[in-house]
């Protein structure tokens, strides 16, 4: 065979690594653990790289957000609640770190459930294929109930299911986020799809009251929202219902002449979902602002934010 063609290489340019532009220097690398060091510092001991960088923006923004009195608002996936981590996000409403929370329909039953009875999530593989799988009695019969009576006094669907609890005496209220809002008067929402929630298959159900409940938080999270400018907005873990009603509230908003605009948007999840990313991250972020993705479990990153947010705020004013 005939020898193949080769590029020769001893014409080729190069240029000194002092003229080179690089990404990474030594000033950016994390300093040495130390393991006496408060947790509150924690990020202090992280590379000012990649998601150790997206961490202090995003703490530093959400700190002084707050300080400045400007929106902050958090988003909860149903998963979340069954994590773990009620705790460390009733220390942020505590303190004053979110001006509206809006939850799914599966996080409000976990919430639900925890404050009534002190457990949740029931193992769906082991009761689906006897068709048992959602079919318990109290929960549903219960939420609907506070859901319709709610309406009926004209608040939205958080609101009525906190109210509920508090009313009830439940066991475990200081461990709800829905009582705990409804208790500050702290604007919570719940954003349900007919069909998604287990709620849904009860003979209790009542599609209009639920329709009217959760239309009205739509509108309570649109309200909240118009002063989104200079805010941050923090989505744990609702990788479809929260993305898509968030982008549909922040259209409303901007139409009816609101400056929700140029803001710090922060998605936490397990793994990177299409329309956290489009619609919260890039999509409202075309004229100005910054889109931060952090990926891991729940477990970990919400009780470490909470106490790095806390660290940073200091103590509420009197």
């Amino acid at each position: 065979m005939s020898p193949r063609d080769e590029l020769d290489l001893s014409r080729v340019r190069t240029i000194p690594v002092a003229d080179r532009p690089t990404k990474v220097t030594l000033s950016q690398f994390a300093p040495a653990p130390d393991p006496g060091a408060p947790v509150g510092s924690f990020d202090e001991r992280l590379p000012d790289l990649l998601s150790g960088a997206a961490l202090r923006t995003l703490l530093a923004k959400w700190v002084e957000a707050r300080a400045r009195g400007r929106v902050a608002i958090g988003m909860l996936g149903g998963h979340v609640i069954k994590t773990g981590v009620q705790r460390p996000l009733l220390a942020l409403v505590d303190r004053g770190a979110f001006t509206a929370i809006a939850m799914n329909g599966a996080a409000a039953i976990h919430d639900f459930e925890i404050a009534m009875w002190g457990r949740t999530s029931e193992p769906v593989e082991e009761t689906l294929g006897s068709g048992r799988f959602g079919m318990v009695e109290e929960t549903p019969a219960l939420m609907n109930r506070a859901v319709g009576e709610g309406a009926g006094r004209g608040l939205g669907m958080g609101e009525a299911l906190g109210s509920f609890l508090l009313d009830a005496r439940a066991p475990n209220t200081e461990l709800s986020l829905l009582a705990r809002a409804a208790a500050r008067s702290l604007p919570l929402t719940v954003h349900v799809a007919i069909g998604t929630d287990t709620l849904h298959q009860h003979p209790s159900f009542d599609g209009a009251q639920t329709g009217l409940a959760t239309h009205r938080d739509f509108r309570i999270l649109a309200a909240a929202m118009r002063d989104l400018a200079g805010g941050v907005v923090l989505n744990f873990g609702s990788a479809v219902i929260l993305p898509e009603v968030f982008l549909k509230a922040l259209s409303l908003v901007r139409n009816l002449g609101h400056p929700a605009d140029r803001f710090t948007a922060a998605n936490f999840d397990q793994i990177r979902h299409y329309r956290p990313e489009k619609n919260i991250l890039e999509r409202p972020l075309q004229d100005g602002g910054q889109g931060l993705s952090f990926v891991g479990p729940h477990e970990l990153w919400i009780p470490l934010v909470a106490s790095l947010y806390l660290a940073k705020a200091g103590p509420a004013a009197s």
